[in-house]
């Protein structure tokens, strides 16, 4: 089988293209290249973006020229910049919090990448990640799985990828640990061994995607008192406690962002508990919403990328198409312009998954 290997210059893409070409495919990485050189300061730390992604181009290339496999690199930066770095600025001026990773991964890497690829001539039956993540069919939809090792499991990030893209999707590593990744690459004697993960999307300050000016505005209280002056909303997420300077008897957090008035609403821990949020722009994967399943329809839900999903929780699907999320325990922080998503009540499989309304 020809399979094409998203290669990103870390461990885990150069692993997954080593196991499929030790399992006899026929392999070819290809890469995006998203920076754009003087468009950007960028900054020093790993990041899927920023100016080290000459060196990590660098290292792909090499490792392919190792294993004997071809390499192509595409150019997706005026595309990233339209699709993905514009949704970031439009989405945090809006007073939302955006997921860029989640919309780069259906937009670019699973969509624009290998179809550009193909557009170009490339030959190759399946498209292949190093991500953590399984694939499995079930009553004729595939659906999107938890990795095996849930401490590094990206399924959240993976939620919006269409039945056409999962249908050609390979998780090679699915079903291993990050541990036996590592050891893998170490015994094959890979430069990517001891590489560390990449820790954003973005390598500078998210200010300068923004291009924001300062702008003076009110800290207020639940109730509407005014605690104290910023200098923007944009620098606020809902859930932050860290710099907000405000002195208090107990902690305080941001419960809410009125872009319209550049107010960052503060109050208690206890403010920031939900128990009730609609979900809109609905991807769906193991269910679809023309199933019929009697609802409330269980489930476990993550509202972000870390920990694990929460229940026991609900869900229903409104008239509108939106979904209605309900979990009598409680969910802290729950932000507008993240994701939603809703994993079996039993399962590994992911059910559906949106954006915060």
């Amino acid at each position: 089988m020809k399979v094409a290997v998203g290669l990103s210059g870390g461990v885990d893409s150069s692993v997954a293209a080593l196991l499929l070409k030790r399992a006899g495919h026929e392999v070819v990485g290809v890469t995006m290249r998203l920076w754009q050189e003087g468009r950007y300061v960028g900054g020093v730390h790993d990041a899927c973006v920023g100016p080290g992604e000459v060196e990590d181009i660098a290292v792909a290339a090499a490792f392919a020229e190792r294993i004997g496999i071809p390499y192509r690199v595409f150019d997706c930066a005026n595309a990233y910049e339209k699709e993905i770095l514009a949704y970031f600025r439009n989405t945090y001026l809006d007073g939302k919090t955006p997921n860029p990773c989640v919309f780069c991964n259906a937009k670019m890497k699973f969509g624009l990448l290998p179809d550009l690829a193909a557009a170009q001539g490339l030959e190759f039956d399946r498209f292949a990640t190093g991500h953590y993540a399984r694939v499995e069919e079930r009553n004729g939809r595939f659906a999107l799985l938890r990795a095996r090792d849930t401490r590094k499991d990206q399924s959240y990030f993976l939620y919006r990828l269409s039945q056409k893209q999962l249908a050609r999707q390979i998780f090679p590593l699915g079903e291993l640990t990050k541990d036996e990744v590592r050891q893998i690459a170490a015994e094959a004697g890979l430069a990517a061994a001891d590489k560390p993960d990449s820790q954003d999307f973005y390598s500078g300050d998210r200010n300068e995607l923004l291009g924001a000016l300062p702008r003076e505005g009110n800290f207020v209280s639940t109730d509407g008192r005014v605690l104290g002056r910023h200098r923007g909303f944009w620098n606020f997420t809902i859930g932050q406690r860290k710099g907000l300077g405000i002195a208090a008897r107990e902690p305080l957090y941001v419960i809410r962002l009125d872009a319209c008035r550049n107010e960052v609403v503060i109050g208690t821990k206890d403010e920031l508990v939900c128990t009730e949020f609609r979900v809109a722009d609905m991807q769906w994967s193991t269910l679809s919403p023309l199933d019929e399943c009697e609802q409330p329809i269980p489930c476990r839900v993550k509202i972000r990328s870390t920990g694990e999903p929460r229940g026991p929780a609900t869900f229903e699907i409104a008239s509108s198409g939106e979904v209605v999320c309900r979990m009598p325990s409680g969910l802290t922080g729950v932000t507008p312009g993240q994701s939603a998503v809703f994993y079996e009540a039993d399962g590994d499989a992911v059910l559906c998954g949106g954006i915060i309304a």
